[in-house]
């Protein structure tokens, strides 16, 4: 009878914990779908606005590591100094990985189509927490 009672609970919680996963899924991937939408109508401040707004916030990319958000939304700025620059934006998620109830690890490809300029692409993994009831982004690695 124990066994069985012990299994019951495992599974009650084993169906929480999905169903918070699923939850937190969820609302990460409505945040790169905003991100998106903001680039594409060639908003680079509402972009950022799902970045951590910190000092401690990481990009890398092949030219280096650039610490804190300011200095990530000039480097943005610089980048893509127009919209033909910024193109249009598709991501293609390929992994989510939930470390604890804050903290996921996203997977995904990206692909810039500019017809003017040049289409460009790569790779990208992101860690967000969830700062303040937001999912944030507060690692950016993209190449």
């Amino acid at each position: 009878m124990r066994a069985v009672l012990a299994f019951i609970v495992c599974l009650f919680f084993s169906a929480q914990i999905y169903a918070q996963t699923a939850k937190a899924r969820k609302e990460v991937l409505q945040v790169l779908e905003r991100q998106n939408e903001n680039w594409n109508k060639g908003d680079i401040a509402a972009f950022m606005e799902d970045y951590w707004k910190s000092d401690s916030l990481m990009f890398i990319s092949k030219t280096g590591v650039i610490y804190g958000w300011k200095a990530t939304l000039e480097r943005y700025y610089k980048s893509y100094p127009d919209v033909q620059t910024m193109g249009k934006l598709k991501f293609d998620i390929q992994k989510t990985d939930f470390y604890s109830p804050t903290t996921c690890w996203v997977l995904g490809k990206w692909h810039l189509t500019r017809p003017e300029k040049g289409d460009a692409g790569g790779y990208f993994t992101l860690v967000l927490k969830k700062i303040k009831g937001k999912w944030l982004i507060v690692s950016d690695h993209t190449s």
